[in-house]
C-alpha cells in the first residue's frame, strides 16, 4: 500500500493545532498586509466638506447663518436710507455718493467679509476641475458686487461713502432660504417637498422684485422726487397690480428705464413660477396628498386598498360602512394606485363626502404611500380584489401582495381581505376576515337548487336596511318583502337582554320559540364566552346560560328598540279591529291554541331532510276538538326529541328492497379523502366506496365500462342539475358538496352535470329538457370587456336563450354588476317590469342600498350578484361575526353541535297549522327546527295587452302531416279536437288564450277547401311555415328537430309553460301572525343530527366503510 501521509504535505505553522492553542508565533513572518478604509475622508479639505455640505445638520446651520447675514445687511440698507438726510439739487453725485455713518460702514465691512469669504471657501469645496463654473454663477457675481467695494474701502477710505446696491442681497437670501429648506424637508416626501419649496419659491421671488423696486426707485429718484421708501412701495404696488393711479410716478429717465426692466423681469419669472406652481398643484391633487398625523391620533379612520376604483364600488362601500351610527364619526382613506375617475371625482366633491372620504394615489406596495395613509394608526384596512381582470388568480396574487405589505408595515392593523380564488386563501390566513368569492358563489348556488333564493335571502340579511322599501308602492307584496327585509342579525349577551334574559336555565328552542312569540325576534344561534365557534341552533339540549352570546334576526337591535307593556298595547289597540289584517288570526286565538295541552302526539319517526311534512292529527281525535300542538318544553325530554339517525338513513325505507340494497352498496358516508385547495373545510357527506374512472365521468362518450352517451341512456332517477361554466376550478367543490350533505338521503340527491360549453347539442345530450335547475356560471373571459357592465354581456345573452328555448327550464345564474339584473329573462314589451324599473328608480332616489330588489329574476332567487357580497366584508368591521354565521348558513364550515340551512314546503295537508306562530312551536316543539323566513309563490295579476303577448308566444303549431291527410270537414272537426286537447296547461287554465287559439285553427281550417290538389298542399304548408308560424313555434320545431338528429326521444320535451303568470319573494321573520299559504316554502336551521348520537359511538376518521344492513355499525363517526 501506498503510505498516504507521505503524500500529504505538512499543513503551515499557523494552521496547527498547536499553533492554535499555543497562539500564532509565525506572524510576523506573515506577508498580510492591514488596510484601513475611508481615509481620504480624514483630510482637511473632507472634514470641511463633511461639515459645510455633506452633514445635514452642520449644513443646514450654515446656511441658515448665511440666511440671516444677507438679512441683516439688507436691514442696514434700509436704516442708512432711513437715517440718510438728502441734500437739495439735481445732480448725478446724489446717486453715486450716500452718507453712511462710520457704526453703520463698520457693520456692512464685517457683514461682507464674513460673507466673502464664506463664499469662497463653499467654492472652493465644490470645485471639480473648472474655475469658471464657479466664477460665473449669479449669486457669486452678486456676492462679489456686494461684498469687494467694502473691503476696497477698508484701504481707501475715501470710498466709505460709495453707493453699493447692497438690497441685492435679497436675491442671495433667497438662494439660501432654498438651500435651507431643501436641507430641512430632506427626509419628507417628494410631492409634498416640491409643493412647498415651488409656494416658497413663488413669494420669495415675488418679495425680492417688490423690494429691488423699491430700493431702486427710491435711490434713483434722489435726483428727482426725493422719494421716501413708502412712496416707493406704494408704487411699486399699484404698479405691479395693474391698477396705475398716476399719482406717484417716476421723473428721471434713470427710473423710468429701471421700473421697465423691472416690468419686463416680472413678465418673465412671475408666470413660469405660476406655472410650476400650479403643475404640482394638478399632480398632488392627482395623488392626494397625505392623510394628517395630527388627525390619525385624533380621529379614527380606515383605509380602502383597491386596484381602480369604480364608482359602483365605493357608493357600495360608503353606503355600507356609515350605515352604521357608530361610524359617523370615522375618515375612509381610499389608496389606489390609478388616476382618479371622474365620475369618483366628481361624487367626492359631493359636501357628504367630501369632509370624510381622502383619496390617496400611491401603491400598498410602497411603505412612503402606506405612511401618507396613517396605515399604522388605522382601525382596520380592506383590500379588495380586482374582479373584472380575465386572469383572476393574477388579481389574487396582487391583493396577497397587499396584505403582506400591510402586515409587514402596520402588524396591528386589523386586515379585512377579499380573494377571489379559493386555492389562495392560504397565503393570506393571517387576515382577521376573509371573504373568498368562489366560495360563497358555488355554494349559494348550489343552495339555490335544494333551498329556493337562498342567494336572496343571504344577501338581504347581509345589506343594512331600515326595511322602507316598497312602503309606497300601492302592491301589498312590495309593501310585506320591503318591510321584511329590513331583518338582520344582531348579537347582545344574554345576562343584559330584555329578549332573551328571563329563559336562562332554559332550552334553546324554548328560548327562540318564546322570543319569537313574544317580542317577534328569531333566536338562532349562541356562543358561550369560553369558546370562539358559533352554534346554529344547538337543539333544545342546548341549555342557556348567563354569558352566552345570542345571535338574534330582527328589524333593529335591541339597543335601539323600545318596550311597551301589555296595558298600555291593549289601550293604544282599543279603536283598532278585533283582527290585526285580512288574513291573519286574532292574538289571543293564536295563544290559547299554542298553550292547549297537546292531545295528538305527531308522527315521531325521521323525515326527509330536506323535505319535512307535518302530518295532521287522526281522524278521531279530529272529530273530538281541533287540531293543537304540543308545547315547547323548558328542558328537553330525552324521549320526545326525534334523534334522526342519517348514518343509517332510515329514509331509504320507503325504496323498494332492491333499491335499498342497491343504494347501500354503491354511498357511503364519511370525509371527502382529498381536498382540492389548502382551506377547505371538511365536510361529512355521501361518498362513493371505490374512485370512478376519469373516463366514465365524460356523458357524452361512452368508454369500456358503459356504452352511455347522453344523460337519458342513464335512466337517472331524480332531475338534473346542470351547471354551465366555463373552466372546472377548485370552486366547484364548494358547489358539489352542500349538494352532497350527509343530511340529505339519499333518494332525493341529484345527478350533477358539468357542462364546460354550452351549445344546443351538448345542452340536449346533458338532459336539459328533464332537468331541475341549470346553474349558469358567469364567464370570466368577459370580465375584460372596454365598458365595465358589458362584462355580463355574454351570460346575460345565453341565459336569455335558453329561458327563450326551455322556458319551463328554472335557470340559475350570477352576474358581476347588480345592475344588469333588470335584464334576466328580458320581455321589452312586459309593463309588470317597466312599473318595477320606476319602482327601482325611486328607491334609488330615497338613497336606499336595496333598490334592486324588487326586481322579478332577484326576488324569486334566479339571479343574484357576487358583488352583493362585498357588503359581508364591510359589515365584518361592525359585526365581526357575520362572516361566520354566512359560512355555517351556506354549509362551507361546519361545526360540531352546529346546525344546518334547510327548507320544507306547505301542503295542502299542512294548512290546519293556519300560522307562522303555530308553525314556529310546531317545528320547535318536535324536531327543533327553527324557522326564519318564507319563500312565497304567488300569481301575478296580468293586463289584456300582456295576455296578448303571451298568446302569440305560447300558441301550439299544427301538424303539417296532419293538416295535409285532412280531406273532408269531419275530420277538420276531428283534427280542431285534438288542437284543443294538444294545448298546453298555461292555454287550458286562461279561457281568452284558449279561444283566440281556436279561433286561429278555425281561419286555417276554412282556407283549407278552397284549394285542391297537390299545389292547395304546398301553398297551405307555405303559410303555416312562413305567415302562421310563430316565434315560440319555431323555437320549438328547432329543438325537436336537433333531438331527432342526435337520436333523442322528444317525449321529454315540454312545449313550455313561461310561469310569468307568477311572481316569488323571500319574508324573513314574518310576524307571527302571518298566515301560511299552499306551496309556501320554510327556511329551517335544523339541529346538527350527529349532535344526538350516543357519545359512546366511535370517532369519525375512519367514516367511509360499507353501509349496507350487515355493516351498518361500521360506518363510524
Amino acid at each position: 500500500m501506498v503510505d498516504l501521509e507521505s503524500e500529504v504535505p505538512p499543513l503551515p505553522p499557523r494552521y496547527r493545532f498547536r499553533d492554535l492553542l499555543l497562539g500564532d508565533q509565525g506572524w510576523q513572518n506573515d506577508d498580510r498586509v492591514q488596510v484601513e478604509f475611508y481615509m481620504n475622508e480624514n483630510t482637511f479639505k473632507e472634514r470641511l466638506k463633511l461639515f459645510f455640505i455633506k452633514n445635514q445638520r452642520s449644513s443646514l446651520r450654515i446656511r441658515l447663518f448665511n440666511f440671516s447675514l444677507k438679512l441683516l445687511s439688507c436691514l442696514l440698507y434700509i436704516i442708512r436710507v432711513l437715517l440718510e438726510n438728502p441734500s437739495p439739487g439735481n445732480e448725478w453725485t446724489h446717486i453715486i455718493w450716500v452718507n453712511r455713518s462710520l457704526p453703520l460702514w463698520g457693520l456692512q465691512v464685517l457683514v461682507a467679509l464674513i460673507s466673502l469669504f464664506e463664499t469662497i471657501l463653499l467654492g472652493y469645496l465644490s470645485y471639480k476641475g473648472n474655475i469658471w463654473e464657479q466664477i460665473l454663477r449669479i449669486p457669486f457675481i452678486l456676492e462679489i458686487i456686494n461684498a469687494v467695494p467694502f473691503i476696497i474701502s477698508i484701504f481707501w477710505p475715501s470710498l466709505r461713502n460709495l453707493f453699493v446696491p447692497v438690497f441685492l442681497n435679497c436675491w442671495l437670501a433667497k438662494h439660501a432660504l432654498e438651500n435651507m429648506i431643501n436641507d430641512l424637508h430632506r427626509a419628507i416626501q417628494r410631492t409634498q417637498s416640491a409643493m412647498f419649496n415651488q409656494v416658497l419659491i413663488l413669494i420669495s421671488t415675488l418679495l425680492c422684485l417688490i423690494f429691488t423696486c423699491i430700493c431702486g426707485i427710491q435711490h434713483l429718484e434722489r435726483i428727482g422726487k426725493k422719494l421716501n421708501l413708502f412712496d416707493s412701495l406704494y408704487f411699486c404696488i399699484v404698479t405691479f397690480s395693474t391698477v396705475g393711479f398716476g399719482d406717484v410716478t417716476p421723473e428721471t429717465w434713470s427710473s423710468k428705464l429701471f421700473v421697465v426692466v423691472m416690468i419686463c423681469v416680472a413678465l418673465v419669472v412671475l408666470p413660469i413660477q405660476f406655472e410650476q406652481m400650479a403643475y404640482l398643484w394638478m399632480e398632488r391633487q392627482k395623488s392626494g396628498g397625505n392623510y394628517s398625523r395630527h388627525r390619525a391620533q385624533t380621529e379614527k379612520h380606515v383605509v380602502l386598498c383597491v386596484s381602480s376604483l369604480k364608482i359602483d364600488l365605493l357608493m357600495d362601500f360608503l353606503n355600507e360602512f356609515y350605515a352604521h351610527p357608530r361610524l359617523q364619526d370615522y375618515y375612509v382613506v381610499i389608496l389606489c394606485p390609478t388616476e382618479m375617475d371622474v365620475q369618483v371625482r366628481r361624487v367626492l366633491q359631493i359636501p357628504m363626502w367630501s369632509q370624510r372620504v381622502i383619496y390617496l394615489q400611491g401603491s400598498a406596495l410602497k411603505d412612503q404611500d402606506l405612511l401618507r395613509a396613517k396605515m399604522d394608526d388605522a382601525e382596520a384596512c380592506f383590500i379588495l380584489s380586482s374582479r373584472c381582470e380575465v386572469d383572476r388568480t393574477s388579481s389574487d396574487h396582487q391583493t396577497i401582495l397587499r396584505a403582506w405589505a400591510v402586515k409587514d408595515f402596520a402588524p396591528n392593523c386589523p386586515l379585512y381581505v377579499q380573494i377571489l380564488k379559493p386555492e389562495n386563501k392560504f397565503h393570506i390566513k393571517f387576515a382577521d376576515h376573509v371573504v373568498c368569492e368562489e366560495e360563497f358563489k358555488y355554494a349559494m348556488l348550489a343552495l339555490n337548487c335544494i333551498c329556493p333564493a337562498t342567494s336572496t335571502l343571504i344577501t338581504l340579511l347581509v345589506h343594512t336596511s331600515r326595511g322602507q322599501e316598497g312602503q309606497q308602492s300601492p302592491e301589498q307584496w312590495q309593501k310585506t318583502y320591503g318591510r321584511c327585509s329590513g331583518n338582520e342579525v344582531y348579537h347582545i349577551t344574554l345576562e343584559e337582554s330584555t329578549f332573551f334574559a328571563e329563559y336562562e336555565g332554559k332550552s334553546f328552542t324554548y328560548a327562540s320559540f318564546h322570543a319569537h312569540k313574544k317580542y317577534g325576534v328569531c333566536l338562532i344561534g349562541v356562543r358561550r364566552e369560553d369558546n370562539k365557534n358559533i352554534l346554529l341552533n344547538p337543539g333544545p339540549r342546548y341549555i342557556m346560560n348567563a354569558t352566552d352570546i345570542c345571535f338574534y334576526i330582527n328589524i333593529t337591535k335591541e339597543e335601539n328598540s323600545a318596550f311597551k307593556n301589555q296595558d298600555q298595547q291593549k289601550k293604544s289597540n282599543v279603536p283598532r279591529s278585533f283582527y290585526h289584517g285580512p288574513s291573519r288570526l286574532p292574538v289571543h286565538s293564536i295563544i290559547a291554541s299554542m298553550g292547549t295541552v297537546a292531545i295528538d302526539l305527531q308522527d315521531t319517526s325521521c323525515r326527509s331532510a330536506s323535505g319535512p311534512t307535518l302530518s295532521l292529527p287522526t281522524e278521531g281525535i279530529k272529530e273530538v276538538r281541533r287540531p293543537s300542538i304540543a308545547p315547547v318544553l323548558e328542558v328537553a325530554d330525552t324521549s320526545s326529541i326525534q334523534t334522526c339517525d342519517l348514518l343509517s338513513d332510515q329514509s331509504e325505507d320507503e325504496t323498494t328492497p332492491d333499491e335499498k340494497i342497491s343504494s347501500n352498496l354503491e354511498y357511503a358516508k364519511g370525509y371527502p379523502p382529498y381536498s382540492p385547495y389548502i382551506g377547505s373545510s371538511p365536510t361529512f357527506c355521501h361518498l362513493l366506496h371505490e374512485k370512478v374512472p376519469f373516463c366514465c365521468l365524460r356523458l357524452d362518450k361512452s368508454c369500456q365500462h358503459n356504452y352511455y352517451e347522453d344523460a337519458k341512456a342513464y335512466g337517472f332517477k331524480n332531475k338534473l342539475i346542470i351547471v354551465a361554466a366555463e373552466t372546472a376550478g377548485n370552486g366547484l367543490y364548494n358547489f358539489i358538496v352542500p349538494l352532497r350533505a350527509y343530511y340529505r338521503p339519499k333518494k332525493e340527491l341529484n345527478p350533477i352535470v358539468l357542462l364546460l360549453d354550452n351549445p344546443l347539442d351538448d345542452l340536449l345530450r346533458c338532459g336539459v329538457t328533464f332537468a331541475a335547475n341549470m346553474v349558469v356560471v358567469d364567464k370570466e373571459s368577459t370580465m375584460s370587456a372596454e365598458e365595465d357592465y358589458m362584462a355580463d354581456a355574454k351570460t346575460i345573452v345565453n341565459v336569455q336563450t335558453l329561458f327563450r328555448l326551455f322556458s319551463s327550464l328554472s335557470i340559475i345564474t350570477e352576474l358581476t354588476h347588480p345592475a344588469n339584473m333588470r335584464f334576466m329573462q328580458f320581455r321589452a314589451k312586459d309593463c309588470y317590469s317597466l312599473a318595477l324599473s320606476k319602482l327601482e328608480k325611486k328607491e334609488r332616489e330615497r338613497g336606499s342600498n336595496l333598490a334592486f330588489m324588487f326586481r322579478l329574476p332577484f326576488a324569486a332567487g334566479r339571479v343574484f350578484s357576487i358583488s352583493m357580497l362585498d357588503t359581508l366584508l364591510y359589515q365584518s368591521f361592525v359585526k365581526d361575526y357575520m362572516i361566520s354565521i354566512t359560512r355555517l348558513l351556506l354549509g362551507l364550515d361546519t361545526t360540531p353541535g352546529s346546525g344546518f340551512l334547510c327548507s320544507m314546503k306547505i301542503t295542502e295537508d299542512d294548512l290546519w297549522i293556519r300560522t307562522y306562530a303555530r308553525l314556529y312551536q310546531k317545528l320547535c316543539s318536535s324536531t327543533g327546527d327553527v324557522p326564519i323566513g318564507i319563500y312565497r309563490t304567488e300569481s301575478q295579476k296580468l293586463t289584456t295587452s300582456e295576455y296578448g303577448e303571451i298568446t302569440s308566444q305560447s300558441q301550439i303549431s299544427i301538424s303539417v302531416e296532419e293538416w295535409e291527410d285532412t280531406k273532408d270537414c269531419k275530420e277538420h272537426g276531428h283534427h280542431r279536437g285534438n288542437h284543443r286537447n294538444s294545448t298546453s296547461s298555461d292555454q287550458s287554465d286562461h279561457p281568452l288564450l284558449r279561444r283566440k287559439s281556436l279561433q286561429w285553427a278555425r281561419r286555417l281550417s276554412r282556407k283549407g277547401p278552397r284549394h285542391s290538389g297537390k299545389t292547395a298542399e304546398k301553398i297551405t304548408q307555405q303559410r303555416l311555415n312562413l305567415y302562421r308560424r310563430s316565434e315560440r313555434q319555431e323555437l320549438a320545431e328547432l329543438v325537436k328537430n336537433r333531438m331527432k338528429h342526435l337520436g333523442l326521444s322528444t317525449v321529454g320535451y315540454d312545449e313550455m309553460n313561461d310561469h310569468q303568470s307568477t311572481l316569488s319573494y323571500i319574508l324573513i321573520n314574518p310576524s307571527p301572525d302571518t298566515r301560511l299559504e299552499v306551496n309556501d316554502v320554510v327556511y329551517l336551521i335544523r339541529p346538527d343530527p350527529l349532535a344526538y348520537l350516543p357519545n359512546s359511538e366511535p370517532s369519525r376518521k375512519n367514516s367511509i366503510t360499507a353501509a349496507g344492513p350487515d355493516s351498518r355499525e361500521e360506518t363510524q363517526l
